[in-house]
């Protein structure tokens, strides 16, 4: 439903065995069990040698690097992961490229980064480095780095790096939990069930996802439903420093957990704690396209307490007949249905029929994965946000997960 976003590039990866032979695959993927052991060390030292001679670089960097050396390392990995597989490669740096844009990141910046990555690598290789491996990683980084550049080119033909938004709603929802809504500008081209990166004036180049906890509006307005997370810097600047006229910026638009215009199947929607934004975005969608699909909802969380949004939804339930809503808690004792959502709801069904949809903590999302496709559930219908990093664990061909971004400047 709606567009997909940018193409892909073309890319010197589609021209292997040009740009890659087999032996530069096997040269890059045998030095992988030199460096992978060293590779903490290795991200530190990359990351001095890079602030040390090109300072220019810095600032396109958060503060705390704790969290970056672990998502370069992550990189890295996943392109020796894909490097015979050029296809997926492409896809991969394609939307590493385009997300770099928030960053501030210039096709300028990709030689300082190849010359210290590639000095960085010979160090830790130690004697297993040879002129043969130099070589085969650098290819590999100039087919990578020319692939993200082509991919933020072609990206910025067509909209733009961040939007300005403007905090002009800001509701505390008890519970370490606010509302937050927004005004971007220009427009936000999103679609219903996708995520935003967002990022705070109090942690410049920090960002971190949140759903949208509505459908397009013709406000323009967004609403993000944002629990504050022990040591959460952007979290908690959200929850307990935003005010209304601060200035927030968003990334593109991103993930695939949104409805297919050719499906009129009926819906099983799962959502645990704020994992009901993207979910309720979807039924208000559905609402809005009269389609009238069936949705059965069961959202849950530990306590009654923490059953945010329920009473929304019920209301939501009463005005429209196709809609369904059942709540679950499990570390608590109440009238009602008792247990975690993955057990709820086996107790219901069949849901083989039905499009999926998961929103919520990473465990509870794997659970009800694994409860729904031994109940006969096809894994082509089950959808749900990153369960990690986003684009560096993310599927490349879409199959149960949705198509992921990078923090990774």
């Amino acid at each position: 439903m709606g567009d997909r976003g940018p193409t892909v590039p073309e890319s010197p990866f589609a021209a292997l065995p040009g740009a890659l032979e087999p032996e530069d695959v096997a040269l890059i993927r045998t030095s992988l069990s030199v460096l992978e052991p060293q590779a903490a060390e290795m991200a530190v030292y990359f990351y001095v040698i890079l602030f040390m001679r090109y300072p220019e670089v810095r600032d396109l960097f958060p503060p705390e690097m704790d969290v970056q050396r672990d998502r370069l390392l992550r990189a890295l990995l996943r392109i020796v992961d894909l490097v015979d597989h050029p296809d997926h490669l492409v896809q991969f740096c394609s939307r590493l490229g385009r997300d770099h844009r928030k960053f501030g990141t210039l096709n300028a910046h990709y030689g300082a980064v190849g010359e210290c990555l590639l000095d960085s690598l010979a160090r830790f290789a130690g004697p297993a480095w040879s002129p043969a491996l130099a070589s085969a990683w650098e290819r590999a980084y100039t087919a990578a780095s020319r692939t993200m550049m082509l991919a933020a080119d072609d990206d910025a033909r067509l909209r733009p790096a961040v939007w300005n938004a403007q905090v002009v709603g800001h509701q505390q929802l008890g519970h370490g939990l606010a509302e937050i809504t927004v005004l971007p500008a220009p427009e936000y081209p999103y679609i219903a069930g996708q995520y935003a990166s967002v990022e705070t004036p109090w942690w410049p180049k920090e960002w971190r996802n949140y759903s949208p906890a509505n459908a397009p509006r013709p406000d323009s307005t967004l609403t993000f439903h944002v629990r504050a997370v022990p040591g959460g810097r952007v979290s908690n600047a959200l929850v307990h420093q935003a005010r209304p006229g601060d200035l927030l910026h968003l990334g593109p638009p991103e993930g695939h957990m949104t409805l297919s215009a050719d499906s009129r199947r009926d819906l099983l929607c799962v959502a645990g704690g704020t994992g009901l934004a993207p979910i309720k975005a979807l039924i208000e969608q559905i609402a809005a396209d009269h389609t009238e699909r069936r949705v059965d909802l069961f959202v849950g969380a530990r306590t009654a307490q923490e059953l945010y949004g329920l009473d929304h939804m019920l209301r939501m339930s009463q005005r429209h007949h196709w809609l369904s809503v059942r709540a679950a808690v499990s570390h608590e004792r109440i009238p009602g249905t008792e247990g975690n959502l993955p057990e709820v709801i086996s107790q219901f069904g069949p849901w083989d029929r039905h499009d999926v949809f998961l929103s919520g903590p990473p465990g509870m999302i794997t659970a009800a994965t694994a409860v729904l496709l031994g109940r006969g559930a096809p894994p082509s219908r089950i959808h749900h946000d990153p369960l990690d990093v986003p684009v560096l664990s993310a599927p490349l061909q879409r199959t149960h997960t949705s198509e992921e971004v990078t923090d990774l400047p």
